[in-house]
Formats: structure tokens, sequence, C-alpha cells
């Protein structure tokens, strides 16, 4: 099973488990009706933008979608208009689920994130390059061995002015949004 495959029997599981019709989750989300269907059938490749939205709306991490990496090896990649990003590793405890992405934002590229749900964060460690980042009137810059760190329930952005940028990213998530659906074992 491919990744868009995977991914898209992830949604809709995720969908009918919530009880929400195609058209609902398109209306919340803001994804259209046609890019969801096929996106659950499989036919449609998804984007970074596309599967917060969807997740979001759903009130669960990215990582409920995307594929669980096997111990020290990473799970499928997805890209979004200027971020890449490859899920590494996912941890969670009683308090909070963390997503841990290897990121790569393209140069002179900006990518402006949908509010993800409530209490999430997010912190970048950047390993090359130079990456300006967060809320749009409190923007952070950060260079190689620096971070930075933002509220991501509000709309954010991620942007390489001036080259490339290589990254890991934390996305934590509060107790509630779990990034493993009890349904999704073994299914």
């Amino acid at each position: 099973m491919g990744l868009n495959d995977e991914v898209g029997r992830r949604v809709k599981r995720l969908r009918q488990d919530g009880g929400l019709s195609l058209s609902e989750l398109s209306r919340r989300s803001g994804v259209g009706k046609g890019t969801l269907s096929e996106l659950e059938t499989g036919r449609r490749n998804p984007t970074l933008e596309t599967l917060y939205a969807l997740t979001t709306a759903l009130g669960r991490p990215i990582s409920a979608v995307l594929d669980d990496p096997a111990p020290g090896v990473a799970a499928g990649g997805v890209s979004g208009s200027a971020v890449t990003a490859v899920l590494l590793e996912r941890y969670e405890d009683e308090g909070a689920a963390t997503d841990v992405f290897r990121v790569t934002i393209a140069e002179g590229a900006t990518q402006e994130s949908a509010a993800h749900v409530p209490h999430t964060t997010e912190s970048l460690m950047v390993l090359s390059g130079t990456a300006v980042v967060g809320l749009p009137d409190a923007p952070q810059t950060a260079g190689p061995g620096g971070h930075a760190h933002w509220p991501a329930d509000a709309p954010h952005f991620y942007s390489a002015p001036d080259g490339e940028v290589q990254g890991i990213l934390f996305v934590r998530y509060p107790k509630g949004a779990s990034s493993k659906d009890a349904s999704l074992e073994g299914a």
C-alpha cells in the first residue's frame, strides 16, 4: 500500500469515526469535497497544507494520518508549498503527543500554516540555513544551531529568505489530540 492509499484510508477512518460526512469535513477544513474524496481513495497526492487542514478539523495531530515510523527509519515525507516534512518519531505521555519531523524549507519560499488544534506548539531547531518562522506579527529568526518556539494554534509561517533551511521540527499537541487512534490499530 502506497503513501497516498494509507493516508487516504486513515483520513477516511478518522472522518467516519467522528461521524462526519465528506461534505461536513470539507466545510470544517476548507478542503474541497472532490479533493477530499480523491484523497480518501488514494487518487490524490496529499500536500502538507491539506493534511494539516484535515487533521486540525478532525482535532487530531498530523501523525494520525501518516505512516508510523519504524525505529531508526523515517516515514514517507509530505510536501507543502515551501516545506517538506518527514515524520521521524512520535512520542506520547499523559499530557501530550509530540511529532518530530525532519524538515526542509525551500530557498526563497514562504509557507503559511493555518492554526492547529488549541494549545499546540511548535519548535524548530535549525541545522543549516537561516529560517524566519512563527507568528506573522512576531517572526523569529534562527540560524544553524539556533531554535525558535511559537504557539501553533494560531496562523503561522515558515520561510527561508536566504537559502535552503534544514531542521528538526517538534509539534506538541495537548492531551486529547492523540496521534494514535485505537481503531486504527491493525487496520
